[in-house]
């Protein structure tokens, strides 16, 4: 449901473009890892999936499901809540996730753990995760797959008064959105070692992202990796990329 209704919203604030790594695949089991800049990325980034007929488990805020219909589209959808400064609530999500990944469903996480504390609307490299993923996919012995989404900040970022605004005139702005789906990955060595290789992996994606929006933080690293639109699969079938013509 929640999947659903981002890829009908979506499109109403902004133009939203996919492509994927030519080797990437979305199996079933497998860890979404994706960027987070703002407050619109997560519809963002389930507007893109459900174009891939993927409609994952999402790994949010607890907070979100005090907010009345959100919070009962996220319980419906048996999405889970993430209790942050809880450490024996936030073991529990993590037991939730892995026993989604074991039933064949993929989880969709973040791995920052928070959006940047910034007002500018420019992208930046995602910030050094935190150990959840990692710990996530030890438990599980599930692949990550790197999500990179670039332009959500220009729908909504800043203060209070600034994302109001800017969500106001999203709808007149259209502005671009890009979403890259890397190949996945699976995490090796302790702890520090799947995290760094975790963040560097969806730091990638990120950047072929940006530099498809022409932002300037896009380009230093940016190596021209290979990459090609998917194609949309029947329902309930699991994504391979489309060939290019």
């Amino acid at each position: 449901m929640l999947s659903r209704l981002a890829e009908v919203l979506v499109p109403t604030v902004g133009r939203l473009a996919l492509t994927t790594d030519t080797d990437a695949v979305l199996a079933p089991g497998s860890i979404i890892a994706a960027n987070h800049t703002s407050l619109a990325d997560p519809a963002v980034v389930l507007a893109a999936l459900h174009r891939l007929g993927v409609e994952p488990v999402v790994m949010a805020t607890a907070g979100l499901w005090r907010i009345p219909l959100l919070g009962r589209a996220l319980a419906r959808g048996s999405h889970i809540p993430v209790h942050r400064g809880d450490h024996r609530r936030a073991a529990g999500c993590l037991d939730l996730a892995a026993a989604a990944l074991r039933e064949g469903r993929l989880v969709l996480i973040y791995g920052e753990g928070g959006i940047p504390p910034r007002t500018d609307a420019a992208e930046t490299p995602p910030v050094a995760f935190r150990s959840g993923l990692a710990r996530l996919a030890a438990r599980a012995g599930a692949p990550v797959v790197p999500v990179g989404q670039a332009g959500a900040r220009r729908v909504t970022s800043g203060n209070v008064a600034k994302q109001i605004a800017g969500l106001a005139t999203a709808p007149l702005r259209r502005p671009a959105l890009h979403v890259h789906v890397g190949k996945p990955v699976v995490l090796s060595g302790d702890r520090t070692a799947r995290t760094v290789q975790a963040h560097a992996a969806v730091t990638a994606a990120w950047r072929t992202a940006a530099a498809h929006l022409g932002e300037p933080a896009a380009y230093p690293l940016t190596a021209g990796p290979r990459h090609e639109t998917w194609s949309t699969p029947a329902p309930g079938a699991v994504p391979h990329p489309a060939r290019r013509q």
